[in-house]
């Protein structure tokens, strides 16, 4: 990499959206860039293929995505209310309540994929910032790791 693009610091709601490892913003966390690839929606590297910071912190690491993926569906289903009553309307006369409920889950559902990479991407933001010497191999060791009984639950 040259010099000019190592002193650019990518985009912080763009590396999300994408995927990007937090700490250098470049490289791709997940081995497979479509999300609505089924088999292999969740399927990550153990460490970023540009930077090398480890992806997997401790086990477990990833059990509070739960929460952040709760409050991205809360924020979209607000969204598509308040879209849904500016642009549709709300009455107690007719149906349309439910035909928003009806459409709202149906995205909900449709959208999952991308949503759960995301909420695994801000989780480990959390623990893992941009750091502008990632390229110096400044990385966030894991904290606790037993390779052999990692995947015995």
């Amino acid at each position: 990499m040259c010099a000019q693009n190592l002193d650019h610091k990518p985009n912080l709601v763009w590396s999300i959206l994408q995927s990007k490892c937090t700490r250098c913003r470049r490289g791709d966390m997940f081995q497979y860039k479509n999300p609505y690839n089924l088999k292999h929606t969740m399927k990550m590297h153990e460490s970023c293929p540009v930077c090398g910071q480890p992806l997997d912190m401790e086990p477990g690491f990833y059990y509070g995505t739960n929460m952040i993926s709760y409050v991205l569906a809360v924020l979209f289903s607000v969204l598509t209310f308040a879209l849904w009553w500016l642009l549709i309307g709300f009455s107690l006369q007719d149906s349309r309540f439910f035909w928003w409920i009806g459409v709202n889950a149906v995205l909900l559902v449709a959208l999952q994929p991308p949503l759960m990479r995301i909420s695994r991407t801000v989780w480990l933001l959390f623990f893992v910032r941009y750091s502008a010497n990632w390229h110096k191999g400044d990385v966030v060791l894991q904290y606790n790791v037993n390779k052999e009984q990692q995947n015995n639950w």
